[in-house]
């Protein structure tokens, strides 16, 4: 790792600290349930990568491979034949820290050795055995998600999260982990039915004094916002902003985001506010 690695890493994690932060989501897939398709080139996606810097953005999030339901599961080969390409024509073409939105040990290290500093595992260090490790080696930090295989209506969604990522950060300390290299993440949408995702927004505060690490909130044009409003994916920027802003007043650090500029702009106003006496 080059120090630079390091103060970028350092400097994400110190920004936690200070306020919220708009993690930009850039999908170089063809499927993703939202923009598929339309950043899955490297000229597409470094371009995408130059907008959301200028509109705001204080961190990248790359992923390819789709986690909507029913998307189909991705050979590790071609995940990393997808995001090191991106991952290396975006060194020097940006100073925002980057994280990688995978599963997957290979595709993780793979990922860190082309610049990312942050490993964002949808399934909390539990999928793949190798994952903790791989994160502690490296040195990168790591955003731990609820998750699960099927939604289930009669659950107590916030038990069941509870019970989830204390697995997860079990599993962190064991692999050598700091404890202030981790993130958590309620995992809106991911085997939750709308209702329980609205809980979890609702009761987003527990989250973060259950386990006392920065929560990151990833909600951008889910089910449950058509669900609540009844539009389809495209039509719901404003549903994704006021679940956002009740995040962001439940102890959110991190809001993960396809629509940049709109999030960037009232996560600053909110801190205005919040700063008069």
């Amino acid at each position: 790792m080059t120090r630079d690695w390091h103060t970028t890493r350092d400097r994400f994690l110190s920004a936690l600290a200070d306020r919220p932060l708009v993690m930009g989501i850039l999908n170089v897939t063809p499927d993703s349930f939202s923009d598929g398709g339309q950043f899955d080139t490297v000229e597409a996606a470094l371009n995408q990568a130059r907008a959301m810097e200028a509109d705001g953005c204080d961190v990248l999030d790359i992923g390819g491979e789709s986690t909507r339901p029913g998307a189909t599961v991705v050979a590790a080969e071609a995940e990393r034949d997808r995001v090191v390409p991106v991952l290396n024509a975006l060194a020097g073409q940006t100073a925002l820290p980057v994280s990688i939105d995978t599963y997957k040990a290979s595709v993780a290290r793979a990922a860190v050795g082309a610049g990312a500093v942050i490993v964002n595992d949808v399934w909390g260090l539990q999928k793949d055995p190798e994952m903790a490790g791989v994160v502690a080696e490296t040195g990168a930090a790591v955003i731990v998600m609820h998750n699960r295989g099927e939604a289930d209506p009669s659950l107590d969604v916030m038990d069941d999260m509870r019970a989830f990522l204390t697995r997860s950060l079990e599993i962190a300390q064991a692999a050598g982990i700091p404890d202030d290299r981790i993130l958590v993440d309620p995992g809106i949408g991911f085997g939750k039915t709308p209702e329980q995702s609205l809980t979890c927004i609702n009761r987003l505060d527990e989250l973060a004094a259950w386990f006392g690490r920065p929560v990151l909130l990833g909600l951008s044009r889910k089910r449950f916002i058509g669900h609540v409003l009844g539009n389809e994916v495209e039509d719901r920027l404003y549903g994704t902003l006021a679940a956002n802003m009740a995040g962001l007043a439940r102890g959110a650090r991190v809001l993960r985001v396809h629509d940049v500029k709109p999030h960037a702009e009232a996560v600053k106003l909110t801190q205005a506010i919040r700063a008069t006496s």
